[in-house]
């Protein structure tokens, strides 16, 4: 007999597959992720792949496997390792996923951080790191902006993650506490999870066909320490939820999600905005950072903890000083009520609205799929090496929406929706 705990990892992996990757018969499946290990312990993930992969070929899977990577190997190359080793990855795991991506098929990348893991580390050691990094995985990356495959990207806990999050509960405890707080999350207690899951993605998709026919040509967003106004492009498009690949398969790459969200114009940000939660970045902790914006361009970056570092990132290229995306989500959000900090932006940017400084989405256009790099910075789209997303949302959180005309509409206030959909 089942355990509860083995039953709700049963409803995750269905999640997982049925909503996620909306998974079909003779399809392959590669699931990545980083192998933590330690005193013998093997990889606390481990029963979720396991069941994960039987389901997967119940529903038809032509074959399941996994590509690992210790993270452990990471600040050991970064401490010992040459400057050219910095350049290197290995091309195997590259053409692994490259080969799943042109098929058509589904990869899965389960995040289990250890937000400790780097710390120490120069932070410029790092950054250097990741952009040889993101040269190296341009061709799956255009294949991801080009909706080509079905992606998702989910959370397992881990002690150095649970311990870093739930300090305050005993250690023996915190795994499991962690594993519960993320099957709350992910609507895992619900007596239907699918069901709860097609219900919350037709509630994102309202909101985005309610902003979507409204076409505003700017958001406000003001709060006691925000007073930033932000243009969108015209026929911009808001997304969130699930997504489609180009031959009309609907997928969800992100759980847990709340957000909806779109790209902005590059160069119409105006005012000052003050992120609300810490964000940890390869180690490294950014906190009450403000950043002061004129014509899309930040003139002014402070952080009371991080300044250094915000100011380096901002520095990586142009487009790393201007928005990329902004995203909406209620300050009710099943993760804002948790009142967590989880040192992990594919939860914590699911808690408040935020910013992402950097790349644009091309697909928040319309025919921007199609769009060339050129093309998309015409439109208003911002190009660049990185994307950092910054959650700037509260309770104390107004946003309007100004039309064409100038008037305003109320989008949000004190955290919430103002419209009903």
């Amino acid at each position: 007999m089942l355990s509860e705990f083995e039953k709700k990892l049963e409803k995750y992996a269905e999640v997982i597959l049925k909503v996620g990757l909306n998974f079909q018969p003779k399809q392959r499946l590669l699931i990545g992720g980083p192998s933590i290990a330690h005193d013998g312990v093997s990889f606390e993930a481990a029963p979720l792949v396991r069941i994960i992969a039987k389901k997967a070929y119940q529903m038809g899977a032509s074959l399941v496997d996994v590509v690992w990577a210790d993270e452990q190997l990471r600040p050991i190359r970064f401490k010992y390792g040459s400057k050219k080793s910095l350049r290197l990855y290995p091309k195997w795991r590259i053409d692994a996923k490259l080969d799943i991506a042109q098929a058509g098929d589904a990869y899965l990348d389960i995040m289990s951080p250890r937000p400790d893991l780097l710390e120490g580390v120069d932070l410029s050691v790092i950054l250097k790191f990741q952009l040889f990094l993101l040269k190296h995985l341009k061709p799956l990356s255009d294949l991801t902006n080009q909706f080509d495959y079905k992606w998702l990207i989910i959370a397992a806990p881990n002690q150095p993650w649970a311990d870093k999050i739930l300090p305050h509960i005993h250690s023996n405890e915190r795994v499991q506490k962690l594993w519960d707080i993320i099957f709350e999350i992910c609507r895992i207690k619900e007596e239907n999870p699918v069901s709860a899951w097609e219900k919350h993605d037709e509630n994102l998709k309202k909101q985005c066909n309610y902003l979507n026919d409204k076409q505003y040509q700017a958001l406000k967003f003001i709060s006691p320490e925000t007073d930033l106004t932000i243009g969108l492009p015209k026929n911009h498009i808001w997304e969130g939820g699930s997504l489609q690949t180009n031959n009309g398969i609907s997928f969800q790459p992100n759980i847990p999600t709340e957000e909806v969200f779109t790209t902005p114009v590059k160069d119409q940000v105006e005012g000052i905005v003050k992120t609300t939660k810490p964000v940890l970045i390869e180690g490294q902790i950014i906190e009450d950072c403000i950043l002061k914006f004129s014509k899309g361009r930040i003139i002014e970056a402070h952080a009371r903890v991080g300044n250094d570092i915000i100011n380096k990132i901002i520095s990586i290229d142009e487009g790393a000083r201007r928005l990329g995306e902004i995203a909406l989500v209620p300050h009710s959000s099943l993760i804002s009520k948790t009142d967590l900090l989880y040192f992990n932006l594919l939860i914590d940017e699911n808690a408040s609205n935020h910013i992402a400084l950097g790349q644009g989405f091309r697909s928040s256009l319309k025919n921007g799929r199609t769009l060339t790099k050129e093309e998309f910075m015409a439109a208003g789209g911002n190009e660049s090496s990185i994307h950092l997303d910054l959650m700037i949302g509260s309770r104390d959180m107004n946003v309007n929406g100004i039309l064409e005309d100038e008037t305003t509409e109320p989008i949000m206030r004190n955290g919430e929706w103002a419209f009903e959909v």
